[in-house]
């Protein structure tokens, strides 16, 4: 059964005759269920001429200018064509006396540029499936997205103040929202031929994306005329190209009035020479997590890689060391690291490690085993004796936030050899043994000023426990409220932290050593050995 009604006829007749192809017109004309646009496009035109026919021996052509005329069939026989305002129809008979039309190269159509012509059928889905298929990404679904030219909006709307005026005629009204959007369309017909082709389904929240992007140089100039009728809609942005972005066009098109629209830009729309060009066919996959804890057994290794001024200080970091694994296996772009705070370049964090958690941008493998996951962690474990890896397993991005809830009211245990100047005795340290909960104010450390805010911020010491080792050294353990500055806290930072072990106990005191003992942070969840 063919989509449209009787009402819709003079329509789609105006429409044909002024260079729209069968697809738009069924937009314009409402259509909104999916099967005849999936039709092949010489069929629908076919079929939509046949609609058209009125009688055996005569058809109502309509057009805005010339005026409305009678073409009889004998006068089709006699090649005459170029009926439509534009001149790129061509109609003519075929053997069986019905009236089919032939689409040249050349015709192109008005409003989508040819979108829902040549690009959105087999042949075109399958060049976009081999470059997907070389690309050598991992899925099992995927996306599809498109970009098309922002004057696709400028040519709809044209299109839309002249079938609504055709409308008004026939006191019919129709809305904006009475057209079916040409994305809509676009992906009804070529959605089914992806899944088809690629033999996995199309998922809105898959992590897999392709995305084409049109272009149409023939007619870019067509939204130029709406900068200066609408200059407060298009502002330069450093990441944008050009002004003329398709939300900025469409902010213009519902603020310009219909009358200075008229003006400005011809109604129907011109019909181009050539279809639209593909730019870009690119795939991309969302990032995938890797979450764990780490160990670092030495004290001559940054978290991070330690460059200043464009010059690396150590040859490696914990990041690297753990990343460039994930990197390889993954065939992953880039990473991001993040972690439960972060330990100096000669603080060890033993015990049950510190969390942390790796982004890894457009992977190009995604799916692993638990037990190829095992095999990774002890390839790691394996590369260094300055680290290791436990509880390796792949999260989501969400479950990454609990690395970071409530970090500042988790706790953090530390052991700390410490000197003091001045000769100390066991009953000189006892003291500490006895202070829970101390409140800390620490200005931010002269040493990392340089990359943290001018702050105070208020700390606490939960307990400590003082091992005496001589006259001049003794370990501490402590149990601190996590982003407590313990080197600060021991020395004092010139009067920067207050109280400080120092001060408490009357003398200059120093660290020698400190050890990161726990990150009491439950997060990974510990994985079985």
């Amino acid at each position: 059964m063919f989509p449209l009604t009787e009402e819709s006829k003079r329509v789609a007749q105006l429409l044909l005759n002024t260079g729209t192809c069968p697809r738009c017109i069924f937009r314009f004309c409402g259509v909104d269920f999916h099967a005849p646009y999936k039709l092949p496009y010489k069929e629908l035109l076919s079929e939509l001429q046949k609609f058209l026919e009125t009688e055996k021996d005569e058809l109502i052509l309509e057009v805005m200018n010339p005026p409305p005329k009678k073409i009889r069939l004998q006068e089709l026989e006699d090649s005459v064509d170029n009926l439509s305002q534009n001149g790129e129809g061509r109609i003519s008979v075929s053997q069986d006396g019905s009236i089919a039309s032939k689409i040249s190269n050349l015709n192109v159509c008005n409003i989508c540029l040819g979108i829902l012509q040549e690009f959105c059928e087999k042949d075109f889905v399958k060049k976009v499936c081999q470059k997907v298929e070389a690309s050598g990404f991992e899925f099992t679904s995927l996306v599809f997205s498109v970009s098309f030219p922002p004057q696709l909006s400028v040519r709809e709307h044209a299109a839309w103040l002249l079938v609504k005026q055709e409308m008004g005629k026939q006191s019919l009204s129709l809305g904006r929202d009475d057209i079916v959007q040409l994305k809509e369309a676009y992906k009804w017909i070529t959605h089914p031929l992806f899944s088809e082709e690629l033999g996995v389904p199309i998922d809105g929240k898959s992590l897999f994306e392709v995305s084409v992007v049109f272009a149409h140089p023939e007619t870019v100039e067509d939204c130029h005329f709406l900068a200066a009728k609408c200059p407060d809609c298009f502002k330069p942005a450093k990441n944008k190209q050009s002004v003329f972005t398709r939300m900025a066009v469409m902010k213009a098109l519902n603020k310009i009035k219909e009358e200075d629209f008229l003006k400005q830009f011809p109604c129907p729309p011109n019909s181009p020479k050539a279809t639209c060009t593909v730019l870009e066919i690119e795939c991309a996959h969302g990032a995938v997590f890797v979450a764990g804890r780490y160990n670092k057994y030495s004290r001559n290794l940054p978290q991070t890689p330690w460059i200043i001024d464009g010059e690396r200080k150590l040859e490696s970091s914990v990041e690297e060391l753990i990343s460039d694994h994930l990197l390889t296996v993954f065939k992953a772009e880039s990473f991001n690291f993040s972690s439960s705070g972060r330990e100096d370049v000669d603080v060890r964090t033993l015990g049950n490690g510190r969390p942390f958690a790796i982004e890894l941008v457009n992977p190009h493998r995604v799916h692993f085993t638990s037990q190829e996951i095992k095999e990774l962690q002890q390839k790691i474990n394996n590369s260094s004796n300055k680290i290791q890896v436990r509880d390796l397993q792949l999260v989501t991005r969400e479950a990454i936030g609990h690395m970071k809830e409530g970090e500042e009211e988790k706790t953090k245990t530390y052991s700390a050899l410490i000197w003091t100047d001045k000769v100390i005795q066991r009953k000189d340290i006892e003291f500490l043994n006895d202070i829970k909960d101390l409140k800390i104010d620490q200005k931010t450390p002269l040493r990392v000023l340089h990359r943290r805010p001018l702050a105070v911020r208020a700390r606490v010491i939960h307990s400590m426990e003082s091992h005496y080792v001589d006259e001049h050294h003794f370990r501490l353990h402590l149990k601190t409220q996590a982003g407590t500055y313990i080197k600060e806290f021991v020395h004092g930072d010139f009067g920067r932290t207050k109280p400080n072990i120092g001060s408490l106990m009357n003398v200059t005191a120093d660290i020698l050593e400190l050890d990161v003992e726990s990150v009491d942070v439950d997060w990974p969840p510990a994985l079985d050995d």
